[in-house]
C-alpha cells in the first residue's frame, strides 16, 4: 500500500511517501523557524496560515520525487493531533479532501505515535514490546509499548517538557529561537563539573518528570553571575548551558533505567525532538550497556516533527482496515492511551 502522510501539527510542514512493501519513497520539509524567530516563540495564527500556503505545493513535490503518479496513491495519512488546533485543521482538511477527491481511505494519526513508531523507518527496528522515551517540546513520557496502539503510560512531566525547559533557558541564555539545539551547541563548549545542577524527582521513587524547578535553578544561576563585574560572559553562559543539558539527559537516563527495571523489558526506543541530543544518545547508549539493554533511535530528520512517521503510522491503521468517516476531527490534545489496538 502506498500512502502518502501529512505532518501539521506545529510550526513544520511534512509530506512523505510510504510504501508498505519498498519502504520510503520520498520525504520532505518546510520549517517555519524563520517566521516565528522575530516572536520568539510559535505564533499558532501564522502556523496556521504558513500551512495553507506550503502543503499543497509539497504535496506535488514529494510525489514527484516518489516517482509515482496521483493516481497510485492508496491512501491518505494526516495528524489530527495533538498539536496547534488550526494547524492540525489545515492538515486534517487537506488530508481528508485530498483522500476523497483520489477516492481512497484516509486516517487520522496521532501526533506522538508517529514520533513513537519512527524508529521503524531504520535498517534495525525494534520489536515489539519496549519502552519509548517520547520526548520533545510538548511532551515528556515513559510509555510501555506492547504493539501499535497498545500503550500504557509509565511517567509523564507534571510541568514543562524537557524540550519546553530547553527552548526556555535558551531564551534567558540570550539565544535565538528556538533554543534547545542552541543551548546543545552552546554546551559542547562548556566547563564540566563548573556547576552542578539538581536531577529532579530521582531522590523518589516513580516515573514522572518534572522540570520547571530545573528551569528556576537556571534562571537563577544566571542572575546570580549577571550582577558580578563584568556580567555573563561567554564562558559562563557555555557552562550553564553545559550544566543543565547534564541535569536533564541525567534525569532522562535515571528514569528509562528504571522503567526497564520496573517493566522486565530489555529494548528501550527515544522519539521526539530532543532525541536528537548528542549527549543523550550517548549517555543512554552508555547505561544501556550496563544492563545489557538495546537502544533506538531514528535518524535526526526523523525526530523533528516528519511526514515520513506520519505516512508510516498511518500505513499500518489503514492495512488494519482502520479510516476515517468523512467528518474532519482534530485533537489538541489527545491520549495515547485512548488509540485503538492493531490485532
Amino acid at each position: 500500500m502506498i500512502v502518502l502522510g501529512i505532518e501539521t501539527s506545529c510550526d513544520e510542514t511534512g509530506l512523505a511517501v510510504y510504501d508498505s512493501d519498498r519502504g520510503l519513497l520520498a520525504d520532505c520539509l518546510y520549517s517555519q523557524v524563520d517566521i516565528h524567530a522575530d516572536f520568539g516563540g510559535v505564533i499558532p495564527e501564522l502556523a496556521s496560515r504558513d500551512h495553507i500556503r506550503k502543503t499543497l505545493p509539497l504535496v506535488k513535490q514529494v510525489i514527484g520525487a516518489a516517482g509515482i503518479a496521483n493516481s497510485d496513491i492508496e491512501g491518505v495519512a494526516y495528524t489530527a493531533g495533538p498539536g496547534l488546533i488550526g494547524a492540525l485543521l489545515v492538515g486534517a482538511t487537506i488530508g481528508r479532501s485530498l483522500a476523497m477527491g483520489w477516492n481512497v481511505p484516509a486516517i487520522g494519526v496521532h501526533h506522538m505515535e508517529g514520533h513513537l513508531l519512527a524508529p521503524m523507518l531504520e535498517t534495525d527496528p525494534p520489536s515489539f514490546s519496549f519502552v519509548a522515551l517520547l520526548v520533545s517540546g510538548g511532551h515528556t513520557q515513559l510509555v510501555r509499548v506492547e504493539g501499535i496502539g497498545q500503550y500504557q503510560l509509565l511517567g509523564e512531566s507534571l510541568d514543562d517538557a524537557a524540550g519546553e525547559a530547553f527552548d526556555k533557558v535558551g531564551k534567558m541564555l540570550g539565544l535565538p529561537y528556538p533554543g534547545g539545539p542552541h543551548v546543545a551547541e552552546l554546551a559542547r563548549t562548556g566547563t564540566a563539573g563548573r556547576f552542578e545542577f539538581p536531577r529532579p524527582m530521582t531522590n523518589r521513587p516513580g516515573l514522572d518528570f518534572s522540570f520547571s524547578g530545573l528551569k528556576t535553578f537556571a534562571r537563577n544561576t544566571i542572575i546570580e553571575h549577571s550582577e558580578v563585574e563584568g556580567g555573563l560572559d561567554g564562558q559562563t553562559r557555555a557552562d550553564i548551558a553545559r550544566a543543565f543539558e547534564e541535569a536533564v539527559v541525567a534525569t532522562l537516563a535515571i528514569k528509562c533505567r528504571r522503567a526497564l527495571e520496573q517493566t522486565g523489558l530489555q529494548s528501550l526506543i527515544i522519539a521526539g525532538g530532543v532525541s536528537a541530543n548528542t549527549r543523550l544518545r550517548e549517555v543512554l547508549q552508555a547505561a544501556m550497556q550496563k544492563i545489557d539493554a538495546r537502544l533506538f533511535y531514528a535518524q535526526p530528520k526523523f525526530c523533528t516533527d516528519n511526514g515520513a512517521m506520519i505516512a508510516y503510522a498511518g500505513c499500518q491503521r489503514l492495512l488494519a482496515s482502520q479510516t476515517e468517516s468523512l467528518a474532519i476531527d482534530a485533537f489538541p490534545r489527545w491520549s495515547l492511551e485512548s488509540l485503538a489496538a492493531i490485532s
